[in-house]
């Protein structure tokens, strides 16, 4: 046998009924959430206004309790607070078939993205608790693909259950959908890792190696949430189809991306793996200049996906690898502030300069945000590995 086959006959098993449980929550609580990500703001009274304070409630009640979600693990332990999430995700979309007055849905909306949050928190650093050593990179990337592979069905569906059997059943099925993932609750350890590192998010940040790959991932979700919520606004209407082909391009490629980068990460290291990813993405984006060419925007979001996918497993490898078991919670916080952070900065943001500049450029400017985060990953790169050969080369202290 060679020394890989016997390598990979030696490798740990990744499967096991708890990760498998997991799972199983991820996709009932991300199928919950994108079924009514774009029906809400369909169904919310007060027109657009009305649909982007439902939006924003959410992100924002999403990002506020991330922060403190890994105190809540440490008093309450993991199952629990999964628990409450999948809850307060689930019961308050019900709530809905009440009315789509604006004060019943922001409230619903604020309790959604605080269950989110804990789901969120959890979930990730629950599977890197549970994970072999060898094979975590892999498997958190599993467990990433199996919470976002939801949304390539879900938010087409929920519009369409929308129009064709109404809202009522929409609301429903996402309750449904969440309630039901309480079922492998039973299963799931209630305290691993629990420590000081379930404190503060943000305290202690400096010197922690944690900064770095949190700002490079934020890069990404800012240049991900322009793409997202702009590409259909750019394109003329004749052009929709090729906008929704060039998403869908993007929701496809990036899962596939994410699991593969794992495998890499687990057998090489993740520190590989950033740069070539960021690289990825600000070519990318930049293909968005020339949005005029379908061809091209195609191509552009293949490549954007397959370096967003790459970039989520080498940031949270990253991060990972630099603390103890204890402090993966925080971790967790902290990576998926950067997400939900990111995402609404990109979107807000963009959304002032475009009137301005116009598409063309400011798609540009966020290909040149990532040209930026590449060269500051690079450098860092450069620098750690400099600081590790000359702490090699250091010699001996002398014998006594």
């Amino acid at each position: 046998m060679s020394t890989a086959a016997a390598s990979r006959a030696a490798a740990s098993p990744l499967f096991t009924p708890q990760l498998v449980r997991l799972l199983l929550s991820a996709v009932g609580s991300s199928a919950s959430l994108y079924l009514l990500l774009s029906v809400v703001p369909l169904y919310v009274a007060g027109g657009e206004a009305g649909a982007g304070l439902a939006t924003g409630a959410m992100m924002l009640a999403t990002v506020v309790v991330e922060l403190v979600a890994p105190r809540l693990i440490a008093r309450h332990g993991y199952r629990d607070v999964l628990a409450l999430g999948l809850l307060l995700l689930g019961a308050p979309s019900a709530l809905l078939l009440l009315s789509p007055a604006l004060p019943l849905v922001l409230a619903v909306c604020v309790a959604r993205g605080a269950g989110l949050a804990l789901v969120a928190v959890v979930g990730t650093a629950l599977a890197a608790e549970l994970l072999p050593a060898d094979r975590r990179s892999e498997g958190i990337a599993l467990y990433g693909v199996a919470a976002a592979a939801p949304a390539i069905l879900g938010l087409p569906l929920g519009v369409w259950l929308s129009s064709t059997l109404g809202f009522d059943a929409v609301f429903l099925l996402a309750a449904g959908m969440a309630l039901a993932s309480l079922a492998a609750m039973p299963g799931l350890p209630r305290e691993i890792g629990r420590g000081p590192g379930h404190g503060p998010v943000v305290a202690g940040l400096r010197g922690s190696g944690l900064v770095g790959p949190g700002l490079a991932f934020a890069a990404t979700t800012v240049a991900a949430g322009v793409v997202v919520t702009f590409l259909p606004l750019a394109v003329s209407e004749r052009q929709q189809g090729l906008a929704a082909l060039a998403l869908f391009a993007q929701a496809a490629t990036a899962p596939v991306a994410r699991w593969a980068a794992g495998r890499y990460a687990d057998r090489h290291g993740p520190a590989g793996l950033l740069v070539p990813a960021l690289a990825l993405m600000a070519l990318g984006a930049a293909t968005l200049v020339g949005i005029a060419d379908p061809l091209l925007a195609l191509a552009g979001k293949l490549v954007f996906g397959a370096g967003f996918g790459a970039a989520q497993t080498a940031t949270l490898a990253l991060m990972l690898e630099r603390v103890p078991a204890a402090e993966y919670a925080r971790v967790s916080a902290l990576w998926n502030v950067a997400y939900d952070a990111g995402w609404g900065a990109g979107a807000a943001g963009f959304g002032l300069v475009v009137g301005t500049t116009g598409y063309a450029a400011a798609f540009g400017l966020t290909a040149l945000v990532l040209v930026g985060s590449v060269l500051a990953s690079w450098r860092a790169g450069r620098a750690t590995r400099t600081r590790a050969r000359a702490g090699s080369a250091r010699p001996a202290p002398a014998a006594a």
